[in-house]
C-alpha cells in the first residue's frame, strides 16, 4: 500500500531547523560572549526565525525535543 503521509498543519508548525554557523557571521556582541569559540548551532523556525544558538549539535537537538519541537538538520 502506498498512501501519502500527511503531518497536518499542527505537525508543520513543530519543526525547527538545525544548522551549523560560524561564530565570524555574528554579530559583535555575540561574538564577545563566545570567545575562542568558532562554530555554533542555531535553531530556527520554518520561517527561518532564529530561536537559540548553542554551542553544541546535539544541546540543540535535545533542546528542541524538550520543547516538544521536531528538529531536522540542514547543510
Amino acid at each position: 500500500m502506498n498512501h501519502p503521509y500527511s503531518f497536518g498543519p499542527e505537525k508543520g508548525d513543530k519543526i525547527v531547523y538545525i544548522r551549523e554557523v560560524s561564530v565570524a557571521d555574528l554579530p559583535d556582541e555575540v561574538r564577545e560572549q563566545v570567545p575562542g569559540v568558532d562554530v555554533l548551532y542555531s535553531v530556527h523556525s520554518p520561517d527561518g526565525e532564529r530561536l537559540a544558538l548553542v554551542k553544541d549539535r546535539s544541546l540543540a537537538f535535545s533542546l528542541a525535543r524538550e520543547h516538544e519541537f521536531a528538529p531536522v538538520s540542514v547543510h
